[in-house]
């Protein structure tokens, strides 16, 4: 019997993996990847590891869910070490949980190994820190997207509730995300920002008040995949840079 390890890559700079996720990588006989795993990680796995590209974009999913805990198991099965190797954390809207319940089911052992976030992440790359001592307390990280048949997200309970939002796969709904939060008591002037390719050299920042953010977006051309920031710390974005220009004088 193998093993299987579920593995978060970390957001898309390669330096961010984790030194368990590495050496899992360099062991993975099988490593399943997903679309947002930064490729370059790939070249440290052995040259006769088996690489499957399980990438799912927006509204065209390269690979079923099903067919990937199938493959899991498949490889498992014949004494392999398996690799599924998730971006981000595999327990943070990565389905994870999901995939390490049903391989257990078949008594096939499975390792979680943790990888960094891209809704901390890729925030602080744009010098937005979720929480700071004057601007924000609390934190909660949700998801702008739904599986089908699964109720929407309760924007009213979260509109004020926290002081910061970290929302993932929420781009094709952000103008109604932030309609929403406006409509149950989110100051319409609370500064937002839209992270496109966060800890990439690619990684474009857009902010704007949530009234506004929607548009800025549109108009900048910003697309998947971002995280989008709600609360009083993105002022803390403009702060930091003046500060680093000052310095630089």
């Amino acid at each position: 019997m193998g093993e299987v390890y579920i593995v978060g890559a970390g957001p898309g700079d390669p330096e961010l993996v984790t030194v368990k996720a590495l050496k899992a990588i360099q062991q993975a006989d099988v490593i399943l990847y997903d679309r947002l795993v930064n490729e370059e990680l790939l070249n440290e796995a052995k040259p006769s590891a088996v690489r499957v590209f399980c990438g799912k974009f927006p509204g065209n999913h390269i690979m079923t869910q099903d067919r990937i805990n199938r493959l899991l198991v498949k490889f498992a099965s014949k004494g392999k070490c398996v690799v599924r190797l998730k971006g981000g954390d595999p327990f943070v809207f990565g389905r994870g949980g999901e995939e390490a319940a049903y391989v257990r089911k078949f008594g096939i052992p499975v390792q979680i190994v943790p990888g960094i976030t891209a809704g901390i992440a890729a925030p602080a790359y744009a010098d937005i820190p979720v929480t700071h001592r004057e601007y924000g307390n609390s934190f909660a990280v949700v998801t702008g997207h739904q599986m089908e048949g699964k109720q929407e997200t309760d924007w009213s309970g979260l509109a004020v509730s926290v002081d910061t939002l970290v929302i993932y796969m929420g781009m094709k709904n952000l103008a109604g995300i932030a309609e929403a939060l406006i409509q149950h008591g989110r100051n319409s002037e609370t500064m937002a920002a839209v992270i496109e390719q966060g800890t990439l050299a690619a990684q474009r920042v857009v902010t704007a008040p949530l009234s506004q953010i929607a548009a800025e977006a549109k108009k900048q051309a910003i697309g998947n995949p971002a995280v989008i920031v709600v609360g009083d710390v993105v002022n803390c974005r403009a702060q930091l840079q003046r500060e680093m220009a000052a310095a630089a004088f």
